[in-house]
């Protein structure tokens, strides 16, 4: 099998800012395995160092390792022994996620199917998504706000965490008025006794989701325990038996994290089986990332707005198929991820 590693950067047209830092470009590194009969597949590995302490370098190197172990592969191995073959290379979830994402983006070529369909009998024809307003001054996220109501999306995702939290949400629920669902985002930000206070100071303006306000199993679900909001555990999530001992109702889970398409559909299982719900995210992915877990939340039939909806963030980006409409992407109907780095 050939396999390649390519590096690209993409330029945020403007800075994402959060509590956790600002972003304002992505390092990705893309895959592609050649497989039988000249079919081609893509996968991307998308390490954020300030959200998941892992670096470009890092990611690279074990995709060296990978990619090298599926080059000496025998030509009769079936997706799931190259999968495990690059895992004994190198196990990083990054860098796995990509590897595969390959490969499934092979097999729905190879069969001729979109890739939901490899993943679920009856997978959703599209994915609720929210618009992201980051941590900006009141009247800004209340401009950005508005567009993104106008554009159609139903579902926000505010950044907090920091000190004007209380006037950038009152400003933004004035600008979209009460029917528009608000979920905000402290990416860890707060200790206990301030999750506790800030959530109540923002009851007013109706939270939908309040997505990791602290940091740590225990402290998430004594906060759960403790307040009316719905809480949702991001970050948290990946650390070892975090998703087993359920601390709360929601949880985001990312492709990246996870380790890949395979890894996240067992980990919304295990999600599922406590009596969770799960929603899907980017970190800033590219247009094969994205399209990657737009595929997996339909076969999940993810019904809660997912934080895909990130492409447009890119200064010359096309999201292209993957571009949301009235609040939903359509899930692409080629084969395989039915995009490719280019074609979003």
């Amino acid at each position: 099998m050939k396999a390649e590693i390519e590096s690209i950067t993409l330029e945020l047209a403007e800075p994402l800012v959060s509590s956790a830092g600002t972003v304002d470009e992505r390092d990705l590194l893309l895959v592609c395995l050649e497989g039988e009969h000249g079919l081609v597949g893509w996968g991307e590995a998308a390490p954020l160092e300030p959200y998941d302490g892992v670096t470009i370098d890092r990611c690279r190197t074990a995709l060296e390792l990978q990619t090298a172990a599926l080059r000496a592969a025998p030509k009769s191995a079936t997706g799931a022994e190259l999968l495990e073959l690059a895992r004994s290379a190198d196990d990083l979830p990054q860098a796995m996620a990509a590897i595969d994402t390959a490969l499934w983006d092979l097999a729905g070529q190879r069969d001729g199917v979109p890739l939901a369909e490899l993943l679920s009998r009856d997978p959703s024809r599209k994915v609720p998504v929210n618009g992201v307003i980051g941590a900006e001054t009141p009247v800004i996220a209340a401009q950005l706000a508005s567009d993104l109501v106008a554009a159609g999306f139903t579902t926000l995702k505010v950044k907090v965490g920091t000190d004007d939290d209380i006037e950038r949400l009152e400003a933004v629920r004035v600008a979209v008025g009460p029917r528009i669902a608000l979920r905000i985002d402290a990416n860890g930000a707060w200790s206990l006794a301030e999750a506790r206070a800030r959530l109540a100071a923002m009851e007013p303006f109706g939270i939908e989701i309040a997505e990791e306000p602290v940091s740590g199993v225990d402290a998430l679900r004594e906060l759960a325990q403790s307040t009316s909001t719905p809480i949702a555990a991001d970050e948290t999530s990946g650390l070892i038996g975090a998703l087993a001992a359920a601390p709360t109702q929601y949880v985001c889970l990312k492709l990246g994290r996870a380790g890949g398409i395979s890894a996240l559909l067992a980990q919304a299982a295990l999600v599922r089986s406590s009596g969770g719900e799960v929603y899907v995210a980017s970190m800033l992915d590219g247009p094969v990332g994205i399209a990657a877990a737009v595929h997996a939340a339909a076969a999940l039939r993810i019904t809660t707005p997912c934080g895909l909806a990130t492409l447009d963030r890119f200064d010359g980006v096309d999201g292209g198929l993957l571009a949301p409409t009235g609040g939903e992407i359509t899930v692409p109907l080629g084969a395989g991820l039915g995009v490719g780095p280019a074609e979003a």
